[in-house]
C-alpha cells in the first residue's frame, strides 16, 4: 500500500474519532450555554470540512517507528495536533483575511455574519474577529485537553505536552516573521526559507513526528534521526504549497487561488520573480502584490512571468532537492521497513501533488 492511501485510510479511521470527541464535548459543555455549543460547532464543522491528516499521520508513523505499539492510544492522542492545527489555522486566517478554508466560510467571517443579521449595533468585523480569537483559544484547549486525558504514561504524557507547546511557540515564530515580512514588502530567500522551517518544518513534519516518538519513549538520539529527514521535507511541503496556492485548483484548494498575491504574502515564488524579472515584470508583480481586486487576467499574467523569470522552476527544483535530500537520510533510519517506506512515499507524495 502506497504512503498517500495509507494517509487516507488514516484520516477514516481520524475523523471517525474527532466526531466522537466532538460529540462528547457537546455533552461536557451541555451547561455552557448555547453560545459554547456553537463554539465548539464551529470548530467540529471547521477540522471535519477538509484537511489531509499529515500532521496526525506524521505523529502516528513516528510513534510507530519508535517501537510503539499501542494502537488505539496513538490514534486517540494524534487528535491533538489536528486540533491545535485547527486552533492555528483560526488565528492565521484572521491574519490573512481569508474568506474561506476548506471549502467553507473561515471562523471570523462566519462570525461576522451573524453579527451582521442579528446585531445591528455591533461592529461586525470586530466581533467576527474577536469570536474567531476566542474559538481558536477554546481549540488549542482541546488540543492539550487530548494529550492530558490520553492512556499513555503520565512521564511520557508530561514530555508530550511540553513538546506541544514547543511546536506552537516555533510555529509562532514562524509567524511573526511571516508577518514582519509582509509588512515590509520585500524577503530575502533566506528569510522565506526560515519562516518555512519554523511555520511549516516544525509545526507539520518534525513536530507531530517527535511528539508521536515521545509517547513511544523515544530517546534524544531518535528524534534527532527524525529531524534529519523532517525539515527538508517540511521546507519543501511549503514551496509545493505555494507553488499550489499560485497555479492550483480552485476547488481542490477549498480558497480562491493567488490569495497570497492579494495578501501581499512574501513567497519564493514572488522572490525569485523580482530577482530576475526585467523592469516591466518587476513592475507587474509589485503592482499586483497586497491588490485585494486582481482580475483572472492579472493572476494569468502573474503566472506568464513566474514561468518566464524562472521562478516556478527555480522553486519546483528546490522543493525536490529538499524531497530527495529528507528522503537520503532515511536509509540511515534503524526502523522497520514500513516506516522507512511510509517516510520515502510521504515525502514523494508532498512534493508530487497535483497543481
Amino acid at each position: 500500500m502506497d504512503a498517500k492511501q495509507q494517509l487516507l485510510d488514516y484520516k477514516k479511521v481520524l475523523d471517525k474519532k474527532l466526531s466522537e470527541y466532538f460529540s462528547k464535548k457537546f455533552n461536557e459543555l451541555k451547561d455552557l450555554g448555547p453560545s459554547a455549543k456553537g463554539a465548539v460547532k464551529s470548530i467540529r464543522d471547521l477540522t471535519l470540512a477538509g484537511g489531509k491528516r499529515v500532521r496526525a499521520g506524521f505523529m502516528y508513523w513516528g510513534y510507530r517507528a519508535a517501537g510503539g505499539r499501542e494502537e488505539e492510544k496513538i490514534i486517540e492522542a494524534s487528535m491533538s495536533i489536528e486540533l491545535t492545527h485547527i486552533f492555528l489555522l483560526i488565528h492565521d486566517d484572521i491574519i490573512d483575511r481569508d474568506d474561506f478554508r476548506h471549502g467553507i466560510e473561515t471562523i471570523h467571517k462566519k462570525y461576522e455574519r451573524l453579527a451582521k443579521r442579528f446585531w445591528k449595533k455591533t461592529d461586525p468585523i470586530h466581533f467576527g474577529n474577536s469570536m474567531a480569537l476566542i474559538v481558536g483559544d477554546m481549540a488549542a484547549a482541546f488540543g492539550n485537553d487530548i494529550i492530558f486525558n490520553s492512556r499513555f504514561s503520565p512521564e511520557k504524557v508530561q514530555i508530550a505536552l511540553s513538546k506541544l507547546q514547543e511546536i506552537v511557540v516555533n510555529t509562532v515564530a514562524g509567524e511573526i516573521l511571516d508577518v514582519v515580512l509582509e509588512a515590509k514588502g520585500r524577503a530575502s530567500e533566506k528569510e522565506i526559507l526560515e519562516v518555512h522551517r519554523n511555520k511549516t518544518a516544525k509545526y507539520t513534519v518534525e513536530g507531530p513526528l517527535h511528539l508521536g516518538a515521545t509517547l513511544a519513549g523515544a530517546d534524544k538520539k531518535i528524534l534527532r534521526t527524525l529531524s534529519d529527514y523532517a525539515v527538508p521535507v517540511g521546507i519543501a511541503f511549503q514551496i509545493q504549497d505555494d507553488i499550489l496556492g499560485a497555479f492550483g485548483n480552485e476547488e481542490k484548494l477549498g480558497k480562491p487561488v493567488c490569495s497570497d498575491l492579494r495578501e501581499g504574502k512574501q513567497t519564493l515564488l514572488i522572490t525569485k520573480a523580482l530577482q530576475n524579472g526585467n523592469r516591466e515584470q518587476k513592475e507587474l508583480i509589485k503592482k499586483l502584490l497586497g491588490n485585494k481586486n486582481v482580475t483572472d487576467e492579472d493572476i494569468d499574467d502573474f503566472r506568464q512571468v513566474v514561468r518566464e523569470t524562472g521562478s516556478l522552476k527555480y522553486s519546483q527544483d528546490l522543493a525536490k532537492k529538499y524531497v530527495e535530500d529528507g528522503k537520503a537520510s532515511v536509509e540511515k533510519f534503524d526502523f522497520s521497513q514500513q516506516s522507512k517506506q511510509f517516510f520515502t512515499g510521504i515525502a514523494d507524495y508532498i512534493v508530487n501533488r497535483e497543481i
